[in-house]
């Protein structure tokens, strides 16, 4: 079992609750919210043809007893994994209670602590000079049990509770099916995916982007990559703002009704050596309505070493990334800013390195 203690990242500022910035109705965005530092708004793809748009897979086939529908699903999987690192799947989930229906009064006592990113807040800010995010988020870690934090899950109320921890069992086995699934089209080892992420970490961050009087000068969520090994989105209304980039254009995700949007995490594309791919995404404000979102980050285990599967190297395909403990992994991860897909390439191996001749 993993042990219980907590671990201490870089501590992340305290930042304005966006919801009550945005209730004060602000003819103009407060300065720090501009940001000229990301390229504008206005590069995104018109893409609208079937074959242009993020894929959806349906569960039930890829689960399928006849082994002509199971096989044609995963194929479309494992295309969808390595194309485009995004994709959705059909299944029926039961609705999710907001957070952010809290009053002020109540989310105080579930803010952020320094070093710890879970409760209100903002992650990665550094600096009283760092721009920021237009959103608000509620991370917390949900499974295993045993590390959920005593300073917020109980204390949170009842029907939430509740709701973390159904959501996050269903969340759990859903994601281990698409992991195992994806071993197998990878034609990994019985296991290993079994292995790596069976009991792994579940965490979850809830979103909340309010409506902003100047869009297409703030941004909802800095363009990244995540940094665990699947990500599974739920969008809790209908209002856009999710866009991944493909081929230097950003394209928008239009989330289906009865589907999540499930994404490539980095450690899955330096597990699989560069096949599935990790995308850089972001997230945009609507200048009238609100957005709310929950994403389900599953991990492995901290003191899991991660890094190329053996049987994805070979002579011609050689390590691409470095080994590196999960817990080392995220205390680097988390030491610096959002910014694209940086981190991953930090992982790299330099051509030269000793590390680069692969196991075999």
């Amino acid at each position: 079992m993993e042990t219980s203690k907590p671990l201490k990242l870089s501590g992340f500022l305290f930042v304005p609750n966006v919801q009550e910035l945005a209730k004060q109705s602000p003819a103009e965005v407060p300065a720090r919210y501009i940001r000229t530092d990301q390229e504008p708004l206005t590069n995104v793809s018109s893409m609208c043809t079937m074959d242009q748009t993020v894929p959806v897979i349906d569960l039930q086939k890829l689960l399928s007893p006849d082994p002509v529908i199971g096989d044609f699903e995963s194929e479309r999987l494992h295309s969808a994994c390595k194309e485009w690192g995004f994709f959705q799947v059909y299944i029926s989930h039961s609705n999710y209670n907001c957070f952010f229906n809290l009053p002020m009064n109540e989310k105080k006592k579930f803010w952020q602590e320094e070093g710890d990113m879970e409760g209100f807040g903002q992650a990665f800010v550094q600096s009283e000079e760092q721009k920021l995010d237009w959103g608000d988020m509620f991370f917390i870690q949900t499974l295993p049990r045993h590390l959920r934090k005593p300073r917020l899950f109980p204390k949170l109320p009842l029907p939430l509770r509740e709701t973390i921890d159904s959501y996050s069992l269903e969340l759990s086995k859903l994601s281990m099916t698409l992991l195992e699934l994806m071993g197998k089209a990878l034609r990994i080892e019985a296991r290993v995916m079994e292995e790596l992420f069976e009991d792994g970490r579940l965490s979850m961050k809830v979103n909340y982007y309010p409506p902003c009087p100047q869009p297409e000068h703030v941004i909802g969520l800095t363009p990244h990559s995540d940094a665990g090994g699947l990500t599974i989105l739920l969008q809790l209304n209908e209002v856009d703002g999710l866009q991944i980039r493909k081929d230097k254009l950003w394209v928008p995700i239009k989330p289906l009704p009865d589907a999540f949007v499930v994404n490539i995490g980095d450690i899955l594309e330096m597990m699989s050596n560069g096949i599935y791919r990790s995308v850089e995404h972001r997230a945009t404000i609507n200048s009238t309505k609100e957005r709310l979102s929950v994403a389900t980050f599953h991990s492995p285990k901290l003191d899991r070493e991660i890094g190329p599967i053996p049987s994805m190297m070979t002579l011609e395909t050689p390590a691409l990334f470095r080994k590196i403990v999960y817990k080392d992994y995220l205390k680097k991860f988390f030491s610096g800013k959002l910014d694209g897909k940086s981190f991953l390439d930090s992982m790299r191996i330099v051509e030269g390195d000793e590390d680069n001749i692969p196991r075999v």
